[in-house]
C-alpha cells in the first residue's frame, strides 16, 4: 500500500482510506452491522490506515461502529471525523430534511443544520471521542461550511481542541476556495471527486492544495457505485437511498457509463484488476490527490478496495482513461 504524508501533520497515511458513510446506513438503504466491522478489519489488514467518519451518518452509528471495530487496534489508525452538521436542535444554518433512512423532501422527523459554533464543536467532539471509544481524533474536519458562524470563530475553537490533545490536525471539507483560503494552517481538504465528477480540476481547489501542503482526499470515487462497472440498469433501490432519486442512476445513463468502462476490461486485464479497482488506481495518480476514500459492505468489497493502492498505472494509462470518461 502506498503511505503519503497527511499536510504537515506528521502523520502518514495509506493512499487508499476507509469511507464509513455506507457504515452508518445512512442515505444508503440500511447496513448491517457485522459486515461492516468485518469490512474494516479487512480493510486493516491490507494496509488501510485512514478510517473516516462523522457523527450524522447514521445519528452516531458510523462511529460507534468503527470504535467497536478499532477497540484493540487503535494505534494501528489514523483516525477521521468531523463536525458541524446538527439534528438535535434548531441553530446554524438550515441545510436539509432528513429521516432514519436519508434525506426528505419535507420535515418529518428531523432537520439538518450547518453548525460551526464553537459550543457546538466543541459539543461533537466529546461525543465523537465516547462513540470512537478513544482518547483523541486525529483528524477533524469541518463536514459543510456554516455561513452563520464567522470563520475566525470556527478556527480558534479547532485550535484551542488541537491544544488540548483531543485533536491532532484539522481538515475542512466541502469548502470553496475563497474560504479555504482563510482556515489558516489546515492538513487536509475532503471534496468529491471522481472520474465524473472533476470540479477541482476546474475550480482551482487541487491547485491550490498541491501549492500550499494542504492534502486532498477525495470521497465518491467510485461515484456512489455507478463506476465499478458491476451496477445493473434495472437495479432496484432501498428506501432512503440516495441513488434512488439522481438522474444519473436512470437506467439508460448507467448502460451508458457501463459500456465506455467495458472499454478499460484490457487495461484492468494488464493489472489483474476490476475495472472499480482501476479507477480507484486512477484516482489516486491524480496530482494532488493524496487519499482515495472507499466505502465497503463487506470485507470483500474492503480487500478489493485496498488492493487498489498497490496498482501502478502508465502515464499513458492514466491520460487514456481519463479522456474515455471525460468523453
Amino acid at each position: 500500500m502506498l503511505m503519503r504524508k497527511l499536510g504537515s501533520s506528521g502523520m502518514e497515511i495509506s493512499a487508499v482510506g476507509f469511507g464509513a458513510w455506507v457504515t452508518g446506513g445512512w442515505m444508503w438503504g440500511g447496513a448491517d452491522d457485522r459486515q461492516s466491522i468485518a469490512a474494516i478489519h479487512a480493510a486493516l489488514e491490507r494496509g488501510i490506515n485512514l478510517i473516516d467518519t462523522a457523527p450524522v451518518y447514521g445519528y452516531g452509528r458510523s462511529e460507534r461502529i468503527v470504535g467497536q471495530a478499532i477497540r484493540d487496534r487503535r494505534d494501528r489508525i489514523v483516525l477521521a471525523t468531523k463536525c458541524g452538521l446538527i439534528w438535535d436542535r434548531e441553530e446554524g444554518t438550515k441545510f436539509f430534511h432528513a429521516d432514519d433512512q436519508g434525506a426528505t423532501l419535507r420535515a418529518v422527523d428531523k432537520t439538518i443544520y450547518k453548525n460551526l459554533r464553537p459550543a457546538s464543536i466543541r459539543e461533537e467532539v466529546e461525543r465523537s471521542l465516547r462513540n470512537l471509544n478513544t482518547d483523541r481524533i486525529d483528524l477533524l474536519q469541518t463536514h459543510w461550511q456554516d455561513p452563520s458562524t464567522p470563520l475566525a470563530d470556527t478556527v480558534a475553537e479547532l485550535q484551542r481542541l488541537k491544544q488540548e490533545g483531543k485533536i491532532r490536525a484539522i481538515g475542512v471539507s466541502n469548502c470553496p476556495l475563497n474560504l479555504l483560503k482563510n482556515y489558516g494552517s489546515i492538513d487536509s481538504d475532503q471534496e468529491k471527486y471522481s472520474m465524473l465528477d472533476r470540479d477541482l480540476e476546474k475550480n482551482g481547489i487541487l491547485e491550490w492544495c498541491r501549492e500550499n501542503n494542504v492534502s486532498v482526499l477525495a470521497y465518491s470515487p467510485l461515484a456512489n457505485g455507478l463506476l465499478t462497472g458491476k451496477l445493473p440498469p434495472d437495479r432496484q433501490y432501498n428506501p432512503g437511498d440516495l441513488r434512488k432519486p439522481q438522474p444519473r442512476f436512470r437506467p439508460e445513463n448507467v448502460e451508458r457509463i457501463n459500456g465506455l468502462l467495458r472499454q478499460l476490461q484490457p487495461v484492468a486485464d494488464r493489472h489483474g484488476a476490476t475495472i472499480g479497482q482501476l479507477v480507484i488506481a486512477w484516482t489516486a495518480a491524480q496530482p494532488g490527490i493524496t487519499c482515495v476514500l472507499c466505502g465497503a459492505r463487506n470485507a470483500q468489497q474492503a480487500e478489493e478496495n485496498a488492493a487498489a493502492g498497490g496498482i501502478e498505472l502508465s502515464a499513458e494509462e492514466i491520460a487514456a482513461m481519463g479522456e474515455l470518461i471525460r468523453a
